[in-house]
């Protein structure tokens, strides 16, 4: 591939076919030149992006900090003037929601091994002084051997006052969000997200 832009990553990466797409960004499968690796690589248009930048900004500051087996390994950020290029860890089984329709609902079983890893990745992101804000099963990958990976930190915050500090931006999907962001009420970050932990516990069960 020699499209324009891409010259930097293809000095890493082999390019090849699109995951997916979404409002500001598409998602390639990519290999390392080096090591054979399979990895996403998530293609943003700086111009495109518009007001959006910083929440890009964002989401790579975040995801520089996690380590974590359940939250999805960003392992190498490429900007150029034009685009920024994120280099993830590749999920093969694609999003827990698409999983879920596939299913109808899941047994109490498998909605227990996941929601485990679910607990697990937004205790660890709450330990390290973040919330995630937004989420939902679509914003969690299924790797190669099952196993659930948080994505897209975008709307995450890491309040200076700790996660005591109350927030009031509204964000997140309605679904999935807690009343008082619904209400544009102040909010503390992590019980946001233990209330989406609920939602999404029903969701793997019911459907």
């Amino acid at each position: 591939m020699a499209a324009s832009g891409y010259e930097e990553v293809l000095k890493y990466y082999e390019v090849h076919e699109t995951l997916g797409t979404g409002g500001f960004a598409k998602v390639k499968l990519g290999r390392h030149l080096l090591t054979g690796e399979n990895v996403a690589i998530k293609i943003m248009d700086k111009l495109a992006l518009g007001d959006d930048l910083p929440r890009v900004k964002t989401e790579i500051d975040a995801m520089k900090n996690l380590s974590h087996q359940h939250v999805c390994r960003l392992y190498h950020v490429i900007e150029t003037s034009k685009k920024i290029f994120m280099v993830l860890e590749y999920c093969p089984g694609g999003e827990l929601f698409d999983y879920i329709v596939s299913k109808d609902r899941l047994s109490e079983e498998e909605a227990r091994v996941f929601f485990r890893q679910i607990v697990s990745a937004i205790a660890y992101i709450h330990s390290r002084g973040y919330a995630h804000r937004d989420l939902k099963p679509e914003n969690l990958l299924i790797d190669e051997e099952r196993n659930l990976k948080l994505i897209d930190f975008g709307l995450c915050a890491k309040p200076k006052g700790g996660l005591d500090y109350h927030l009031n931006t509204c964000c997140g999907s309605p679904a999935y969000a807690a009343p008082e962001l619904i209400q544009g009420k102040e909010y503390i970050g992590s019980e946001a997200d233990i209330w989406s932990m609920g939602v999404l516990l029903y969701a793997l069960l019911c459907g």
